[in-house]
């Protein structure tokens, strides 16, 4: 066994996400465009008695530190296939928004799948390190593989995607967070007959070209007028980073962190400073993307 490891892990926006209606599975079929941005938690695995968790930074206070954790259940997962116990110490770093529609949960899965391969010496390929994931969650592969890609299915399914250029971002952090289910659960109640999704092929152009201006003309969510449903302060805040000058803004994935394309790194700094001032938002954070996936450091 070696010394402890230390894995970070993106967050993700979705520039599309096109939701099918229910499957008999209780999930939705998606055409999920994910783009990686460079928000990132640390999950370290050092050896220990037990499986034990621990966590620091913002909004720590609302991670389980339980084996519902999806870092947990990743370890407990990879050591009962490789027939081990999962003896070992999670450390969560966050700096990814909690419970925020950015795929924190997922990606400190994702990293404890990596940290706790190398740590144990499993030697798990990269198809066994995604299939553990899809197990995991439909966002956990994504942020394993980082980048840009075209999530199907419930959105384990990936495609790589081109990505031309970098774009840069402002995420409007907001007071107060949405429950996944609860989302998806208004959603079918607004959309009863939602058709099957589809990529845009001008959005996946625009991603090809890294051309930001087209981007923003092409982002889409279908869970925005359910996560807007319930949690109506939001429109005020989509509404400040739009005057403030983003070329495009949106609730990124569930909600209720909120996203701002902007057209370069001083435009994402002026809706950055205007979103803060506004009162609408906790705090806004500037990234940009494609960020790299799960990786030691």
């Amino acid at each position: 066994m070696s010394a402890a490891v230390t894995v970070r892990v993106p967050a993700k926006v979705n520039v599309q996400l096109a939701v099918g209606p229910a499957r008999p599975d209780g999930f939705h079929d998606l055409a999920n465009v994910f783009l990686a941005v460079g928000l990132y938690d640390e999950v370290t695995a050092a050896p220990a008695d037990e499986l034990r968790v621990t966590c620091e930074g913002p909004g720590s206070d609302q991670v389980p530190l339980d084996r519902t954790n999806l870092a947990a259940r990743a370890a407990e997962l990879l050591a009962a296939r490789h027939g081990i116990a999962p003896d070992v110490h999670l450390h969560i770093a966050k700096d990814i928004p909690v419970a925020g529609g950015m795929a924190g949960g997922s990606a400190d899965g994702a990293a404890a799948l990596v940290a706790c391969d190398a740590l144990w010496g499993t030697h798990a390929t990269r198809a066994e390190l995604l299939d553990l994931c899809a197990e995991l969650g439909s966002d956990v592969p994504f942020s394993l593989v980082g980048g840009a890609a075209l999530g199907t299915g419930r959105g384990e399914r990936l495609a790589p995607l081109e990505v031309g250029g970098t774009f840069h971002w402002v995420f409007a952090v907001a007071d107060g967070g949405l429950s996944t289910p609860a989302v998806y659960r208004e959603f079918d109640r607004l959309t009863p007959d939602a058709p099957a999704p589809k990529a845009s092929p001008a959005l996946l152009d625009a991603l090809r070209e890294g051309d930001a201006e087209a981007l923003a003309a092409t982002v889409t969510n279908d869970l925005q007028p359910a996560a807007l449903s319930l949690f109506p302060r939001l429109r005020d805040t989509l509404a400040a980073g739009t005057a403030a000058g983003a070329l495009a803004a949106l609730v990124s994935g569930s909600g209720p962190t909120t996203a701002f394309l902007t057209a370069d790194a001083a435009a994402a700094r002026t809706v950055a400073d205007a979103l803060t001032a506004s009162g609408t938002c906790r705090t806004a954070r500037v990234a940009t993307s494609p960020a790299q996936g799960a990786r030691t450091i």
